[in-house]
């Protein structure tokens, strides 16, 4: 793939991420206004809701990545293409829907796992009465990775990355309807939990789980568009599981890891008191995690998924004919690229924080936008790891190679959870999450370090000397913007109990300086990088002009 056609899918991708992302700060604008940000209902809520994505992480996601992608290529070569596409698809939803129904059925059980003996009898019954409504969502979240990767791999990235805008399209349809009806709930009275009878609870989680729904069966238009028939064919002879059930074992056992961290933290969070003293009315749950991890992974969103998501077919396509130059300079380009976006957005949210989160989810009171910034802040440090360390991921994923991933992620797991355990021990209950924002990126730091070992062993030697230096130039670039940026925010000041017409002209005045200083910074430097991910955009912009 050359720079031009990434640049041009990147683009294509990024813009539906994008929309689907202002429609997605709407619908958690709507949500927090419901449930609040803190609390018993809103932590309730997040924690059923948070389910099916773990389940889906668990016992398809990886697999489905790791394994039914490189076959879903593989099909398109082969002489039954339309014969093994069937079998690949029927058989992955087969087994998707039978693992809904047995969750489903457990939710209860499933709910009690990831919960703490703190909770009172009353807020456990609601998360669990949530769970029955979203651990649904697991079957359609399944089902829109099979057709978006099908879509994929026929080179038609933009529906894949659209969909999800119809998701909060549902949702944000529903969660206004709940407003209309019930009224917000009063974040100072989020632990009255006797008025969430079932109507109540059904429109929540239906709005939730319905929006999934929209969003896996639009796909099966543009395929449908395109000429492709999903006709039901069980079996599993000609469809290459044989070759892959390694990979997929290794890569549930990675996920595994993966999600033992994600209980461990869950679990942490869930903890944390609600209020730790009279001073201290409102403290960072599993609800607010959320929250911030919504902030920080937009710019994650928006440009690393798109990049590697761009990147992974061909990556595929690359190594199952031996093409190693190929994907090692496929690789290097998309750390280059993925890194001039992420290492500024990490500079952007260390000084921007507060109004940023203020922004964006202005209903939320100005004691959550506090707590909640403050962990905004400790994640944004692994963001460009984070970026760095999934595009390595799906590198790997390109070889059907689970086996590393699996043994890098032991230490990185480790990492996570010492870290966060023992600031849980020493710290006051109101940083228990922060510190589980700083043990993310420590642990994200130490996945990228062990995973670009194991790539330049395997592709023959990548660039490392490139990328040190391109780093290094970046850091550079962003440490002075943000330097900057900081200085004329204290000059102009913000709290949280300011406007969000205060917070958008502090994030318009501070941000747009930033990106002046950081672009002008990147130029002096001459860091071409920086054009690839730009000239898709001046191209299509010269071209309309043109026209």
């Amino acid at each position: 793939m050359t720079a031009a056609s990434v640049g041009r899918s990147s683009l294509i991708m990024a813009s539906g991420t994008a929309f689907s992302r202002l429609l997605g700060l709407l619908r958690n604008v709507l949500l927090v206004a419901a449930l609040g940000a803190t609390g018993a209902v809103a932590d309730a809520f997040d924690v059923a809701n948070k389910i099916p994505n773990i389940l889906y992480a668990i016992m398809a996601g990886g697999a489905l990545n790791a394994v039914i992608v490189p076959q879903v290529m593989r099909a398109y070569r082969s002489k039954n293409a339309k014969e093994h596409l069937d079998k690949l698809l029927t058989l992955s939803t087969a087994i998707l829907l039978g693992l809904t129904v047995l969750f489903t059925a457990g939710a209860g059980v499933i709910v009690g796992i990831y919960t703490t003996d703190k909770w009172s009898e009353a807020q456990l019954g609601l998360a669990i009465a949530f769970a029955f409504w979203c651990i649904p969502q697991l079957f359609f979240y399944g089902l829109y990775t099979l057709l978006g990767q099908v879509l994929n791999a026929k080179g038609k990235f933009g529906p894949y990355m659209w969909a999800p805008a119809l998701n909060n399209v549902v949702s944000i349809i529903g969660f206004g309807i709940f407003l209309l009806v019930y009224g917000p709930v009063a974040t100072g009275n989020v632990a009255d939990l006797s008025s969430w009878d079932a109507p109540k609870i059904a429109l929540i989680g239906a709005s939730a789980t319905l929006g999934i729904v929209a969003q896996a069966l639009i796909l099966f238009w543009p395929l449908h568009r395109d000429g492709f028939r999903w006709s039901l064919r069980f079996g599993f002879r000609g469809i290459g599981l044989r070759t892959t059930g390694a990979v997929a074992m290794w890569t549930f056992l990675a996920l595994l890891l993966d999600q033992i961290v994600v209980w461990v933290i869950t679990k942490i969070a869930s903890a944390a008191p609600h209020a730790v003293s009279s001073t201290t009315e409102v403290v960072a749950g599993n609800a607010s995690y959320t929250q911030a991890l919504m902030i920080y992974l937009l710019p994650h969103s928006l440009v690393t998924v798109s990049v590697a998501t761009a990147l992974f077919t061909g990556m595929s396509a690359a190594a199952s004919r031996g093409d190693t130059a190929a994907v090692r300079n496929m690789t290097t380009k998309g750390l280059s690229v993925i890194s001039v976006f992420t290492l500024f957005a990490t500079a952007l949210f260390m000084v921007l924080s507060l109004p940023v989160t203020k922004l964006l989810v202005f209903s939320m009171s100005p004691e959550e936008v506090v707590v909640i910034s403050r962990v905004v802040w400790s994640l944004s440090l692994g963001l460009m790891p984070l970026g760095a360390m999934v595009l390595m991921k799906w590198v790997y994923f390109a070889y059907e190679d689970g086996k590393s991933v699996f043994y890098f992620q032991i230490p990185v797991t480790i990492t996570l959870m010492l870290v966060a355990f023992v600031i849980s021990l020493l710290a006051p209950g109101e940083w228990w999450v922060f510190g589980i924002g700083i043990a993310t990126s420590i642990s994200n730091m130490i996945a990228v370090a062990l995973r670009m070992g194991g790539l330049n062993k395997k592709l023959g030697g990548v660039d490392i000397s490139k990328l040190v230096r391109l780093h290094v130039q970046l850091i550079v670039a962003a440490g002075i913007s943000g330097l900057i940026g900081w200085g004329v925010l204290n000059v102009w000041g913000f709290s949280a109990t300011d406007s969000v017409w205060w917070a958008l002209t502090i994030c318009l005045l501070v941000g747009t300086l930033m990106v002046a200083i950081y672009v002008v910074a990147l130029q002096i430097m001459k860091v071409e990088e920086f054009k690839e991910l730009l000239n898709p955009i001046l191209k299509k912009f010269t071209r309309r002009r043109a026209n």
